[in-house]
């Protein structure tokens, strides 16, 4: 049985005619007939008692009529919904952010955009380090990840380099140095530094290392801290000190200040991870996160 079959039905149960129904419908009476002739064959039942005036339905044929008058439009509709899909409107898309990249306003300005122009594709968000989304992602656990990649096995991903982020010093608002406009990190080699363990975020990590190295000094390490948050409330606790991307300054947290890095600013890469295969509704997001859809 195919869908052209029920339509065929459906058109001499409407018309009661199989002449009007065949005119309706655009093709010759005699293969009208044949074709619900072939139906009822396949079905084993008489659909329609044959009148001289036209066509009726047998109890069997109102039975069927019943079950099956809205195949046609259901049919309609998958066919439509199949299409969303295949173009990325519709389905699901599951991405994940460091602590960090979520703040990034680049980062913020696509998922922004990408909610507005695909509102039925569902989407849900994960937060964690860059080491497990990449892992995430390469488990086939989320579709994509915006992270910080570093020294991240990154083997069997695509990885879309976006816009590295300036680096910048945060420090409890009682210190000294947090009056000035910038701050020389040679002035800050005796204070404890609270990262995040180099194991979760190499690559915030080995930039704040390599800005104190190129100061001249080994920091020392204190205090460590699992997520950028918690990183900066022990900042405001006055544990230490830190040097962070940028847009955790838009936390705008009681108790420490973001101030530039004199002498030359460390940069943190961002960049946005996928699969080998990446589906409809995936294509669409990357190509908003690298500016090439609007």
């Amino acid at each position: 049985m195919e869908l052209r079959h029920i339509r065929y039905f459906l058109a001499v149960a409407e018309e009661g005619h199989f002449t009007r129904a065949a005119a309706r419908i655009g093709i010759g009476q005699p293969p009208l007939s044949q074709q619900i002739k072939d139906l009822e064959a396949e079905l084993g039942v008489s659909l329609f008692k044959r009148l001289p005036t036209g066509a009726e339905l047998t109890e069997a044929g109102r039975a069927f009529h019943a079950a099956v008058r809205n195949m046609p439009d259901q049919a309609k509709i998958a066919a439509v919904q199949a299409q969303k899909a295949a173009r990325g409107e519709s389905g699901s898309l599951r991405l994940g952010f460091t602590g960090s990249a979520v703040l990034n306003r680049a980062v913020q300005a696509s998922v922004r955009a990408y909610r507005r122009r695909y509102p039925d594709v569902e989407l849900s968000l994960t937060e964690t380090n860059s080491t497990h989304l990449a892992v995430e992602v390469a488990q086939g656990a989320l579709d994509a990840a915006f992270l910080r990649p570093g020294a991240v096995d990154l083997a069997g991903l695509r990885i879309h380099d976006l816009d590295g982020e300036e680096m910048v010093a945060v420090l409890p608002v009682s210190h000294p140095a947090a009056a000035g406009e910038a701050v020389d990190l040679h002035d800050l080699r005796s204070e404890a530094y609270i990262l995040t363990p180099r194991g979760l975020g190499p690559t915030v990590f080995d930039a704040a290392v390599e800005a104190c190295r190129r100061s001249g000094f080994e920091p020392i390490l204190g205090q460590p801290a699992p997520q950028m948050l918690s990183l900066v409330a022990l900042v405001a606790a006055e544990l230490g000190v830190s040097i962070v991307p940028v847009s955790m300054a838009r936390l705008a947290l009681d108790g420490v200040v973001f101030r530039p890095i004199a002498g030359g600013t460390p940069i943190a890469q961002l960049s946005l991870v996928t699969g080998k295969t990446p589906s409809p509704a995936l294509q669409n997001f990357v190509r908003i996160a690298l500016g090439s859809e609007g």
